[in-house]
């Protein structure tokens, strides 16, 4: 035996033996740095706090190595734990692209997918659509997470997002679903009954108008598009960061709103609200699903996207 493979003997002989409960307990700790804690990563696993607390500790146990430092809620790791997280996320990626390369062998998609959506995009692109996107492929588990707030939807673990197309991260592959957006004005027949004139976007300063803080934190400033382009800034009388709320205040007579124009087709056929200044409305770029350049696509990804192209209006 040479020196060269008196070495590699050497190492094989040291490397400790992985057991399946080593494997399972390691890809729970590559969950904890990412979720920011006990709480959120076990809330992501669905398992309890103390049972990941647990698991770590064991795992830290048989490594012989202290991982992390625990501060009431909060886990920061130190320098071990930080370099085997480098190692461990490269080796899991290709475990994971490893499985996925499997679908080319299989007759329908399979897998999990983890989705990362706005409210609107939730109300009007996904929830008409799912329950035919299940029938059509069953082997898909889905989970749907709406909210609002933007996320970096790698660090959250999320195989792909939906938000408007005008905010998608530049370094992220989008795909539209569906058709431009129009954004309207409304209130209710009784507000505008009461109120003064409108006649022009510059009476809006006259109303109650209903501001909306974006999942950035900062608030959309009407868009309007007419005679002439005008973006409207207001001395807001209420300020909320969830459509479905600015729709029910509007709905009860507290001012008027600015939205798209679906999430409120049906208040508007029946006559519960009325769009306000019709000729200055505006369109905005269409829902787009976007996910990570640097990730193989899984094809249950691949399968949604194509079938929302297809369904979204």
């Amino acid at each position: 035996m040479d020196i060269q493979q008196s070495a590699v003997h050497s190492l094989s002989m040291a490397r400790p033996t992985l057991t399946r409960s080593d494997l399972g307990d390691l890809n729970l700790f590559r969950t904890i740095p990412r979720a920011g804690g006990f709480r959120r990563a076990a809330l992501e696993l669905d398992v309890s706090a103390s049972a990941l607390s647990h698991a770590l500790r064991g795992l830290e146990t048989r490594l012989g190595v202290r991982l992390a430092n625990r501060r009431n809620r909060s886990v920061t790791l130190i320098e071990a734990g930080e370099k085997l997280l480098a190692s461990l996320e490269s080796g899991f990626e290709a475990i994971e692209s490893g499985i996925e390369n499997l679908n080319v062998h299989r007759d329908t998609p399979s897998g999990r997918l983890r989705i990362n959506v706005l409210t609107d995009a939730a109300r009007l692109a996904l929830g008409p659509n799912l329950a035919g996107f299940m029938a059509s492929y069953p082997k898909v588990k889905l989970e749907v997470v709406v909210q609002d707030e933007f996320v970096d939807i790698v660090s959250g673990s999320f195989d792909a997002g939906i938000r408007f197309g005008g905010s998608v991260p530049e370094h992220m592959i989008a795909v539209p679903i569906g058709a431009d957006l129009r954004w309207i004005m409304i209130a209710s027949p009784e507000y505008l009954a009461r109120g003064p004139r409108l006649k022009h976007p510059s009476d809006l300063s006259s109303h109650r108008c209903i501001g909306l803080r974006t999942g950035t934190g900062a608030i959309y400033h009407w868009e309007l598009e007419g005679p002439e382009r005008a973006q409207i800034s207001l001395d807001w009388a209420i300020v909320v960061n969830e459509t479905a709320l600015a729709i029910e205040i509007v709905g009860t007579g507290g001012g008027i709103a600015y939205c798209v124009e679906r999430r409120v087709h049906d208040q508007l056929k029946s006559g519960a609200l009325k769009e306000v200044l019709p000729k200055w409305s505006s369109f905005g770029p269409a829902f787009h699903v976007y996910y990570s350049s640097r990730r193989q696509v899984p094809s249950a990804l691949r399968a949604l996207i194509s079938f929302l192209k297809n369904e979204v209006q």
